[in-house]
């Protein structure tokens, strides 16, 4: 269907071309100047008007957006006919193909009124474009300096309208406007950016339009000045893309994500695609290479086009590329400073000819110019950002290489800084996870399951949990939190795991070990500090014992979230814990609390990483975290897995999560026996005796000698040097039998060296020989001594 044009149609001859050639429209101007009809040519080549062969030599596709001579072309009636004609190309818009619109007027200076207003407007020799239109908005007059804006004479466009001398959309917007100033009788000023002329350049107009009145003030025509203020426009531009790169770049500590803001802020306001290329770290961190040598590997890190798709790549994100010294990229690598190369000049044909595959995507999409900018920062170059330009005709100015280089400069901090942080993530993460158990101990008290997860944006924390095997089959279950994110952070935690582990190998109470935990971390405030300032350095703490043969567990908190416990076919409900004060603080008491735990209770141990977000308050994440173990099915991993995705944001915690799940196990009555030792010497022969016959019933006889002598050497000794009431304990599980000696006496038994002659001090020295550990612990009533005996394979 073709389009329909306001006033006199007629007036201008008109065809439309597709890009084959064919004639696709044909106006009653085109039939009035060679007297076909458009039922006649419409479809056919247009070169069959051409009157002679030699003409279509003259007529070959132009390489710019448009083209204007003088053709002799066939008239209907077979005379030739010689005509100027205006050519204007229009790339393919959305499902609309590309095609060339041909133009001529059909009308010059015919007899005029005396009194013609048009005539009468005064076109002053000034630097100031200005140009007149009649009522039909066809060209009338125009002065030198609009004919050298348009790069065309005024006798050779008189007649025609806007659209018709530019077939650029902005063109059709000025004709709008042209007819609003004509119908209303009011000025209107208007503001465009366009390329006018053949050097294909920019330009930033604004076009000051007035109506033109006869004597009685009816409107005749329309006045249009045009005045450039380009460098205005672009310092306006160029200050815009600089406040938007400082807002759009670094809004985040990622490498990838700095990147591709910085292709992205470049796309359109400089250039058409943009390819940012890093150079990848050393092996063993530090600092990128001082000296760089040709050729150089760079790592794609982001790229953007003005096309969908980013048809233009040559790499893909992520992929490394080589390049030679002959390319700009190694180029303006090597010399430090930005390199500005066009294909006009042939400074891109040595890189091209080596790279047969680049040089095909250069002259597939016209690409005509590049800009490579170094990015560099604190002295160090970390890759280069290349802008290509091939929509956009102009080549790259000095202005663009200043705000280019402003730009990539900003981009370049925000790089530094994002590859400085994730040296320092990955070093922390490294640490933490050196410094975290790598597994978990399978003991007879509890099966237990963990994870760990680093903060998604702060990095890793110094949150951290344990499992730590205790004597009697006991095991001590810890989660522990250090203020903070960062190597720091990691190291204190890795000091406090440690001092855990000590504290609880001597078999503390909880409430004991926080206290020794908490003066050691206002020590660690006291170094961290300088001058022993509190807070420092802060933590909190959950520890908690629990015993499979009473079924007991004795827990205490230093400031920590309190656990949430899941019995067997109940609910989940959290533990009533008294809170404590974060550790570091100093001076403060800490209390336990005691709970009986049947066999299959699953406790769920946590930082606050997991229940603290910005998006719902504590008893919200309490609400969630107790769905998620009320659905427990069995696997404590899957419970995990279930929890953190119950809990956790998709872009992951603002904090690190420590989690810790630990299902309770029971030892049978059945694998404990338990004497009450008379204070005599002479019945450890019958308690010996004993011990061999329970052994004998548990089917470990094997084990029964060094049974007999460690519990006759145990019993002794408490009968010798302890306090009544005394009482002998075995319990045994699949790989270990533990044998415990308890009496009322605080005194400590210890190693000592028995000399040649001696009669006694050996005993504890074979005990240490024949078991795999040995110890001893305070309890509540004096204390208890113990031994591990190392189970025979079955094998």
């Amino acid at each position: 269907m073709s389009p329909v044009y306001p006033f006199d149609d007629a007036a201008t001859a008109r065809a439309v071309i597709d890009e084959a050639g064919t004639l696709v429209e044909w106006n009653d101007g085109a039939r009035r100047l060679l007297g076909h009809s458009a039922a006649d040519v419409v479809g056919r080549p247009a070169a069959e008007l051409l009157a002679d062969e030699d003409e279509a030599a003259r007529v070959s596709v132009p390489e710019g957006s448009r083209w204007d001579g003088t053709l002799t072309l066939r008239h209907r009636d077979g005379s030739r006919v010689s005509v100027w004609l205006l050519a204007h190309h229009k790339r393919p818009e959305g499902e609309n193909p590309g095609h060339w619109l041909v133009v001529t007027p059909l009308e010059g200076d015919g007899p005029r009124s005396p009194d013609d207003p048009l005539d009468k407007a005064e076109l002053v020799q000034s630097p100031c474009a200005v140009a007149i239109y009649d009522e039909r908005l066809r060209l009338r007059r125009m002065n030198s300096a609009m004919a050298e804006v348009l790069g065309l004479s005024e006798e050779r466009v008189r007649g025609l309208r806007v659209p018709e001398m530019s077939a650029r959309p902005q063109s059709t917007d000025i004709e709008q406007h042209l007819h609003h100033v004509l119908t209303t009788g009011r000025g209107h000023d208007v503001r465009t950016y366009l390329p006018i002329g053949q050097d294909g350049r920019m330009y930033a107009w604004l076009a000051r339009m007035a109506p033109i009145t006869d004597a009685k003030g009816r409107v005749r025509g329309v006045c249009v000045a045009a005045h450039d203020f380009t460098e205005q426009y672009m310092a306006q531009e160029r200050l815009q893309l600089v406040n938007e790169a400082s807002v759009r770049i670094g809004t985040t500590l990622d490498v990838t994500r700095t990147a591709q803001e910085l292709a992205d802020v470049c796309v359109p306001g400089l250039a058409d695609f943009v390819s940012v290329d890093l150079l990848d770290p050393p092996e063993a961190g530090g600092e990128p290479a001082g000296q760089l040598t040709a050729p150089i590997r760079l790592r794609r890190a982001a790229h953007r086009s003005i096309n969908s798709g980013n048809p233009e790549a040559v790499a893909k994100p992520g992929q490394v590329d080589v390049y030679p010294a002959s390319s700009p990229q190694a180029d303006s690598l090597l010399v430090g400073h930005t390199i500005v190369a066009s294909m006009d000049t042939g400074d891109l044909a040595e890189w091209l000819a080596w790279d047969p595959v680049r040089s095909e995507r250069v002259r597939r999409h016209g690409i005509h110019s590049t800009m490579s900018v170094p990015i560099q920062a604190r002295g160090v170059t970390l890759g280069v950002a290349v802008l290509t330009r091939f929509r956009r005709t102009d080549r790259f100015t000095p202005d663009d290489v200043l705000l280019a280089e402003e730009v990539t400069a900003r981009a370049a901090v925000c790089i530094d800084n994002a590859r400085r942080y994730s040296r320092e993530r990955e070093t922390a993460l490294a640490l933490q996870r050196s410094l975290l158990p790598r597994s978990l101990p399978r003991t007879a008290a509890v099966e237990a399951a963990s994870r760990y997860l680093p903060a998604a944006r702060a990095g890793v924390g110094g949150d951290w949990f344990d499992v730590i095997p205790l004597s009697g089959m006991r095991v001590a279950m810890v989660v522990g939190d250090v203020v903070g994110h960062g190597i720091q952070a990691s190291a204190t935690m890795g000091r406090l795991r440690t001092a855990v582990r000590t504290l609880a190998d001597i078999d503390l109470t909880p409430d004991e070990l926080l206290t020794h935990l908490d003066d050691l971390v206002v020590r660690l405030s006291t170094e961290a500090g300088g001058e022993g300032n509190p807070g420092e350095v802060g933590a909190t703490c959950l520890y908690a014992v629990y015993d499979p043969v009473s079924r007991r567990c004795t827990l205490a908190r230093a400031g920590h979230p309190a656990p949430v416990m899941l019995p067997p076919g109940g609910a989940p409900v959290e533990v009533d814990l008294p809170a404590g004060p974060p550790l570091g603080l100093g001076g403060l008491p800490f209390e336990c609390a005691e709970l009986e735990l049947p066999e299959g209770t699953v406790l769920s141990l946590y930082t606050d990483g997991l229940i603290e977000t910005r998006d719902r308050d504590i008893d919200a994440s309490h609400a969630l975290l107790c769905d998620a173990l009320a659905s427990f099915s069995g696997s404590l991993d899957e419970t995990c897995d279930r929890v953190l995705h119950g809990l956790l944001p998709p872009g992951g915690a603002l904090d690190d999560v420590a989690l810790l799940l630990a299902r309770t196990l029971g030892l049978p009555a059945s694998q404990v026996a338990t004497w009450d030792i008379p204070a005599d010497p002479a019945l450890v022969a019958p308690i010996r005796k004993q011990v061999v016959s329970q052994l004998d019933i548990w089917a470990l006889s094997e084990v029964a000698f060094t049974a007999e002598l460690v519990v006759s050497e145990l019993v002794t000794n408490a009968i010798r040097y302890g306090s009544r009431p005394i009482r002998l304990r075995l319990i045994h599980d699949a790989t270990t039998l533990i044998c415990e000696v308890s009496d009322t006496s605080h005194t400590a038994p210890h190693l000592r060296r028995a000399k040649t002659w001696d009669e006694g001090g050996r005993g504890l020295l074979l005990v240490a020989q024949l078991t795999q550990r040995w110890g001893s612990r305070h309890t509540a009533d004096g204390k208890t001594i113990w031994a591990e005996i190392a189970l025979l394979d079955e094998e």
